[in-house]
């Protein structure tokens, strides 16, 4: 009790000058601390940045919408994906095997020469020349092998190319295939290739009786199965030197029972989000959605396009519902749901901005209806790769906004206008308009060989024999 006691009294007697003694010096000591720490900061800060002034032209953060790969491929620089971090999956250039050359069209940082000379963002290519001189290389030397079949196999159609002209939703995936098998770039030596097809098609097994949607998933298991017994090639790498092509929405689901090809082997698709699931960016590649069109449509003159922007479509997702509740009364935003009373090839000529609007996925023909038409895209839709993303600048072309900006898109697009880059997205649409077209036998510069310079760039640079 005398001791309590005395705890308790002294605090009042003596207890406050002491007290206030006490907590002083930890406080000088913490405030004299944290000037110094702040002190420290600041000087080592100005030391890396002017020891690193050099090293800022090969790196650049992304815009939320950049589809342009912004780190500098170099030498035996070997990047992590974050399959959980969408920026920095965006931001990295996925490479197969040891890497691609070090002079590859994805590895460019935005809007620098492999000099470092600022360039022109308004250019429809990341780089040019760089492109043009890997497109040579590429058709001199890209080979492609294409796993056999029995000409009686039960199945043989599903492997087969399509005999008639394609058409339709998946015409890109059937125009791939048929024109594929016709090319240069197979070979009948497995030796030779740089990369393999495994030429099942999701959409033709999904409609074949013996198979159908449940029995898709175990004909790929099986065919996996039994191409790594009979051929070597797939088990070198566990199928990351290998390709398929899944433009149906089934084909998420189609590898549950073979994960190797999920996750090593490359998925060619036409909904690249990458919020589905397995879909990784840089890995795997997407081909744009294209109705098939012959010749190059008539009226594409700029001055005739007299509506701002145009949209038409079945409102069955929150995105669509969300714009046509936004700008349905609009004068010179026309949203449309339901069937059009006027021709649709008539709106998009009479359009300045086309609207790509996703559904329950990204997969829709309407970029390369707007790039047709000569009406320049507006993509509406967070977290996609953009069809020859690797290659072409986006930027220059098309108008690309996040789904919260809905409310703003008058202003947006109003605001490209009256600041002349109009224009300029207006002429690059004409140009890249050969890039969205199918042909066969297949162009220059077409969809098609624009998809082989994207699966070249996915090739690996070290074969293992």
């Amino acid at each position: 009790m005398v001791r309590s006691s005395f705890l308790y009294h002294y605090p009042q007697r003596r207890g406050a000058g002491s007290f206030k003694d006490f907590f002083f010096i930890p406080t000088t000591l913490a405030l004299f601390t944290s000037l110094f720490i702040l002190f420290y900061i600041y000087s080592t800060s100005n030391f890396f940045s002017h020891n690193n002034h050099h090293s800022t032209s090969l790196f650049k953060l992304p815009s939320p919408f950049s589809t342009t790969p912004s780190i500098s491929t170099t030498p035996h620089f070997n990047p992590i994906i974050h399959n959980n971090d969408y920026e920095s999956t965006k931001s990295q250039s996925f490479q197969l095997g040891y890497g691609l050359r070090t002079q590859s069209q994805r590895g460019l940082p935005p809007q620098f020469s492999p000099k470092g000379k600022f360039e022109n963002n308004n250019d429809v290519f990341h780089d040019r020349e760089i492109f043009l001189e890997d497109y040579k290389e590429m058709n001199r030397s890209f080979k492609i092998y294409v796993y056999p079949h029995r000409e009686d196999d039960l199945l043989a159609n599903v492997l087969l190319p399509v005999e008639s002209e394609p058409g339709g939703n998946y015409a890109s995936e059937s125009y791939l295939k048929k024109v594929l098998m016709k090319s240069h770039f197979i070979t009948i030596e497995p030796t030779e290739a740089d990369i393999f097809f495994l030429p099942f098609s999701i959409a033709r097994l999904r409609h074949n009786r013996r198979v159908g949607v449940g029995g898709i998933q175990d004909f790929i298991r099986d065919y996996i199965q039994n191409i790594s017994h009979k051929y070597p090639y797939w088990n070198r790498t566990g199928g990351a030197d290998h390709f398929y092509v899944a433009c149906h929405s089934i084909g998420r689901s189609a590898m549950d029972k073979a994960p190797d090809v999920k996750y090593n082997a490359i998925q060619v698709v036409c909904s690249s989000s990458c919020f589905l699931t397995g879909y990784i960016a840089h890995k795997d590649t997407c081909l744009p959605q294209i109705w098939p069109r012959k010749g190059n449509p008539p009226n594409l003159d700029s001055s005739k396009r007299k509506k701002l922007a145009f949209f038409a479509g079945g409102v069955n997702s929150p995105v669509r519902v969300k714009l046509v509740e936004t700008w349905k009364n609009d004068s010179e935003i026309s949203v449309h749901h339901g069937r059009l009373k006027t021709p649709y090839a008539d709106e998009l000529l009479g359009s300045k901005f086309c609207l790509h609007v996703k559904f329950f996925e990204v997969n829709t023909a309407r970029i390369g209806d707007s790039l047709y038409y000569g009406c320049i895209p507006v993509i509406i839709g967070n977290y996609y790769d953009l069809p020859f993303a690797d290659v072409l600048n986006w930027k220059s072309f098309s108008v690309v906004v996040t789904t919260l900006d809905i409310p703003l898109l008058k202003k947006i697009l109003n605001d490209i206008i009256t600041s002349n880059k109009y224009l300029m997205l207006q002429n690059n649409v004409l140009k890249v308009r050969k890039h969205f077209q199918w042909h066969s036998p297949p162009q220059d510069f077409d969809a098609f060989y624009m998809f082989m310079y994207e699966l070249w760039l996915r090739r690996s640079s070290i074969k293992i024999w």
